[in-house]
């Protein structure tokens, strides 16, 4: 009975052995899948990240490498560095394992190549490994092709260098432009601005609304175009005017929504250039036409009195024609030198010269001149050059003028009411009598300048010679040059 039960024992704990086997072979087989499929796993990762495992011993002789590469990366097992001779960067890369190994510290290098036949640049990093007794026995290491990464790096670099080279003419562009470009979000707050305007600097616009940066009494249109194409989705283009200090400044304005990389409207993008220098142009020439046709007309009344009064004195059709012909050719000198200063007035100095100028090109000159610089208005101009081409006309014919030795001094000082005082004055001629009656010229000097400069003329007809003094009120002056 005791055999028999201790037989019973013994086959309770067989089966017991049995069944524990059999659970062990079963968890044997499930963990073999399990580090099947994770080897699986870890080497597809490793061949599409491009890297390559592998560990050395002391002898830098390849013990293991992962299979993921193919047979290229098995056929290195069992051979060292230099038996393969894969390139002279090998060099650089075994002095750095041996350093790993002499000293039991990571490295890091960089290698163009790690397997026989196959070209690229690796980041070679390497670990020590230890045996039982805590001694370094190899090297793990692990080499991450990079040439990808390097190849996108200098790209990168190459792209950097563009977009610096084309942002540097962007900016040289808008800095010699009136084009100023800015971006605001869909709040229409300033998020970038490329040089200063509506007179204030940069600073002052990014983060801020068109509220507070533009004029009440101009911010309606623009604000309002903005909004249509933030609506609209689409772009639009206007003239708006901004009040700046209580002088207008004009914009050509072109507004465009500003999408991000999904195409979703994220703000707007502008550009406004500067047009005020071609509105004030346009504005001036608007009013140089009026001008213009007002003068026109002024003139055409001039030389229709003019040609009367030449005809009322003349005695013949021929004298007639002479006199009309100088008295015109006088008008039309005046004329070009307000052309030349841009009819916005005419120096004395030169109007003089102009109406004189024969008798002061020779050595020695008959007319002496004397004064400031002056500029006269343009009405001043043609009514004055009149009165001195008779005053010379006169003198040449019967006054100084008419001898050798006579001399004509023409004097103008500036007055201190602001006007000026011209004063013509004869000597060395022949004697001067009191006229019977008053002539074209006389008329010329003394009645238009009277009528159309409001000016002073007193005409003195002095036996030594003949002197004119012209008051002219500052209302026919434009400035002292």
């Amino acid at each position: 009975m005791r055999l028999r039960r201790e037989a019973e024992a013994h086959e309770a704990t067989l089966r017991e052995l049995e069944a524990a086997r059999r659970e062990l072979e079963t968890r044997v087989v499930e963990r073999t899948k399990e580090l099947s499929l994770v080897k699986a796993r870890f080497e597809t990762a490793l061949h599409g990240a491009n890297i390559y495992v592998f560990t050395q011993d002391r002898d830098l002789r390849y013990t293991w490498m992962s299979s993921a590469h193919g047979d290229a990366a098995q056929e290195m097992i069992g051979r060292t560095d230099s038996d393969l001779k894969m390139s002279s960067a090998q060099d650089n890369a075994m002095a750095c394992k041996r350093r790993v190994i002499e000293t039991g510290e990571t490295g890091d290098c960089e290698i163009s190549s790690v397997l026989p036949g196959r070209h690229g640049l690796f980041a070679l990093h390497i670990d020590p490994s230890f045996g039982p007794d805590g001694k370094v026995d190899g090297i793990i290491g692990a080499a991450i092709d990079i040439g990808g990464i390097r190849s996108l790096e200098s790209e990168q670099r190459r792209l950097t260098a563009e977009l610096a080279s084309a942002l540097q003419l962007y900016e040289t562009a808008l800095r010699g432009s009136n084009v100023t470009i800015y971006t605001q979000d869909l709040e229409l707050r300033y998020t970038s601005v490329s040089r200063p305007m509506f007179g204030r600097p940069v600073e002052e616009i990014v983060g801020r609304l068109d509220d507070e940066v533009l004029p009440a009494d101009s911010r309606g249109p623009i604000v309002k175009l903005k909004r249509e194409a933030l609506e609209q989705g689409a772009a639009k283009d206007g003239e708006i005017r901004v009040i700046l200090n209580g002088v207008p400044e004009w914009y050509d304005v072109h507004i465009e929504p500003l999408c991000d990389v999904s195409g979703e409207m994220i703000g707007l993008t502008c550009a406004a250039v500067d047009v005020t220098a071609r509105k004030n142009g346009e504005a001036h020439l608007r009013d140089l036409l009026r001008e213009i046709t007002h003068r026109s007309k002024n003139l055409l009344a001039v030389i229709q009195s003019m040609a009367r009064q030449t005809a009322r004195h003349s005695d013949s059709t021929e004298g007639f024609l002479d006199q009309f012909g100088a008295r015109l050719q006088a008008l039309s000198a005046s004329h070009d030198l307000l052309v030349q200063e841009g009819w916005h007035g005419a120096s004395l100095l030169e109007l003089v010269r102009l109406q004189l100028g024969h008798y002061l090109e020779n050595e020695a000159a008959l007319v002496s001149l004397k004064g400031p610089a002056v500029l006269l208005t343009p009405e001043a101009a043609q009514s004055l050059g009149l009165a001195l081409h008779e005053l010379g006309t006169n003198a040449g014919k019967f006054g100084a003028l008419s001898v050798s030795t006579g001399r004509v001094a023409i004097d103008w000082r500036t007055l201190d009411g602001g006007g000026l005082e011209i004063v013509w004055v004869e000597r060395g001629g022949p004697q001067v009598a009191q006229p019977q009656h008053r002539g074209f010229g006389t008329l010329v000097i003394e009645r238009n300048l009277q009528r159309a400069l409001d000016a002073e003329v007193g005409l003195s007809f002095d036996p030594e010679g003949l002197s004119c003094r012209m008051k002219i009120p500052a209302s026919n002056l434009v400035a002292r040059l």
